[in-house]
């Protein structure tokens, strides 16, 4: 999954009004469409979404609300966040902090309808014959710049008293970064699962960080264009029921659950045994509850608040930007960070509690 940023002059057509917070339960008579593309990339905790399209759970869920919804792969993430912010998907996976950087901070109203899981050991620092992460000290690190990986890079930094400037990064895009790794002059790099996976077991390699060191910080969910979530409450109401039903069966210790895990290693391209071990990596939040809680949680404003002074800092929420509250974040409850005049980005856990409700 490549997280990193887009230019700004390419969003500035997909650029929309802002717009009130998103009733759960809106008007039926609202609902102008009937037909609703979703984006998806392969990475651990989006698996469920090709399953659950493979295996009928999107027909059956589009079906009860009397629409169709079309999930497409997308196999360059960023393109896939490029083209929702561009209009061409109503959804996309996305984490919490491209989900700021690339619609949000391009003017595209985004409502984080489902957050799904937090990476918890699926993003993390790679030394080559090295043990300790204070040696990646004047060292050329390869990493998606401006992602979650320059995220996590600038995280663990802090942590044994050093910064970007004792370092040099280089841009490497996720499909090449396993080449990447074994190059004679690749001595430090930075990814996420499955490419991590494949590299940490080099006999060379030693993960000196990783996510589980900033747990609830680097969170994958699923937008949706806040604008369409008004108009077509039932669109929220379906990839709701859509995801909740697909993660019971997953989580499942019997055939039917070891038979869908297969299938989601199968779509990623990693083996039952690779796919089990990132999800064990992953917090997934099996339960609309708990999904919900960890939404609605303070916490989650704290950790936003890092997400943007970081996005801010790398010049990440767009040219011109003069400090971190340009782009408005709101949450359940009421909480904001930025300006209030101009949310962009939206923390929504009023359809996980339907859910949770059993009132889909």
């Amino acid at each position: 999954m490549k997280r990193t940023l887009s230019l700004p002059t390419l969003l500035l057509a997909a650029v929309l009004a802002a717009l009130p917070c998103v009733p759960a339960q809106a008007d039926s008579r609202t609902d102008t469409r009937k037909d609703f593309n979703i984006a998806w990339s392969i990475y651990v905790g989006w698996m469920p979404w090709a399953y659950a399209d493979q295996a009928g759970i999107v027909k059956q869920w589009g079906d009860k609300y009397g629409i169709k919804i079309h999930v497409v792969q997308i196999n360059d993430y960023v393109e896939s966040i490029n083209q929702y912010t561009a209009g061409k998907f109503d959804g996309v996976t996305v984490t919490n902090m491209d989900a700021l950087t690339i619609p949000a901070a391009g003017g595209v109203d985004t409502t984080a309808l489902i957050v799904g899981d937090y990476s918890n050991g699926n993003d993390g620092i790679i030394l080559k014959n090295k043990k300790q992460l204070a040696d990646i000290k004047g060292q050329k690190v390869e990493l998606v710049q401006f992602s979650v990986s320059h995220y996590l890079l600038a995280r663990g930094l802090s942590t044994v008293g050093l910064s970007e400037k004792d370092i040099t990064t280089v841009n490497t895009s996720d499909a090449d970064i396993v080449g990447a790794y074994k190059a004679s002059d690749t001595t430090a790099l930075v990814t996420w699962n499955p490419q991590l996976s494949e590299i940490k077991a080099e006999p060379s390699a030693a993960m000196v960080f990783d996510s589980s060191r900033i747990p609830g910080e680097i969170i994958d969910t699923l937008a949706v264009n806040t604008q369409t979530l008004k108009d077509n409450p039932k669109l929220g109401q379906a990839l709701v029921g859509i995801w909740y039903d697909t993660l019971k069966l997953m989580q499942r210790q019997d055939a039917q659950g070891q038979a869908a895990r297969e299938a989601m290693a199968k779509l990623s391209g990693a083996t039952p045994a690779s796919f089990e071990g990132q999800l064990r990596t992953t917090k997934l939040f099996y339960t609309p509850a708990e999904a919900a809680a960890f939404t609605d949680d303070a916490k989650l404003v704290k950790t936003m608040d890092l997400v943007r002074s970081f996005s801010f800092d790398h010049g990440l929420l767009g040219e011109g930007v003069t400090n971190k509250d340009a782009v408005g974040i709101a949450f359940p409850g009421g909480a904001t960070l930025g300006n209030p005049k101009n949310i962009k980005l939206r923390f929504d856990s009023s359809y996980m509690k339907l859910a949770a409700d059993g009132k889909l």
